[in-house]
């Protein structure tokens, strides 16, 4: 199993990272690699050439004019270029996974090009993270966690120079897929914390809102299994 996890050095997304990947390894039944997407390796193996600046202390893209809330937004479109065949997931940094991922492979479907978790939800607020704007727009979060079939036709479009100039939006909502080449997987695979009716059966928890570590969000769902990883990976 191929598991590439985004990457931020911002230490609250460095803490999240640790958790997500100690997490994963830990309930893994079988050999898992786990890898981060860090936009300075990126940027220098000459795979990540799309223009970002600074404003007003916020991270932006300039081809797509938006705010980006991470480093890896837009990078996590690479996975298909760097596996170039197989099944290969990605996960925001921001997950905690309760259950082994084998069993998350399981449910690869050979004939789409990705499988998520299809959720149907507004933000219910303007922010989330550390003063990130929430941006709401069509398949929200469905990039969140995303099962590649590496080996499906319809990703060779994703290659680095397509990846580097198409506008974030359109990449976030699969524009360059077929409706009935993205695949779905079991709502637990992805549970929006804080967003979502609490779920205890969650097998990838994800703390879009912002994580146990930030304040607010100490008290929220599976915080303190998320501080006990965090404490485990530490050790």
């Amino acid at each position: 199993m191929r598991v590439f996890i985004g990457f931020d050095p911002r230490p609250a997304e460095v803490q999240c990272y640790a958790v997500a990947r100690s997490s994963i390894r830990r309930r893994s039944s079988t050999p898992v690699w786990t890898t981060g997407l860090v936009l300075s390796d990126l940027r220098q193996r000459g795979l990540y050439t799309r223009p970002t600046e600074m404003r007003d202390g916020r991270l932006f893209d300039v081809i797509s004019n938006k705010p980006m809330s991470t480093e890896f937004a837009i990078s996590r479109f690479l996975v298909p270029e760097l596996c170039e065949h197989g099944w290969a997931l990605f996960v925001d940094a921001d997950v905690m996974a309760r259950a082994d991922l084998y069993e998350l492979y399981r449910e690869a479907d050979p004939s789409k090009a990705v499988m998520v978790v299809k959720h149907d939800y507004t933000p219910s607020g303007t922010m989330k993270m550390d003063g990130q704007v929430q941006l709401p727009y069509e398949r929200k979060n469905w990039s969140s966690v995303m099962l590649f079939n590496c080996d499906h036709p319809a990703n060779r479009m994703l290659k680095a120079k397509y990846v580097n100039e198409m506008p974030g939006l359109w990449l976030h909502q699969f524009k360059w897929l077929l409706n009935d080449e993205i695949g779905a997987l079991d709502p637990k695979w992805n549970h929006l914390v804080g967003e979502k009716e609490a779920n205890p059966n969650a097998a990838i928890v994800h703390f879009t809102l912002g994580s146990p570590s930030l304040p607010g969000y100490e008290d929220c769902e599976f915080a303190q299994e998320w501080r006990h990883e965090l404490d485990v990976w530490a050790a």
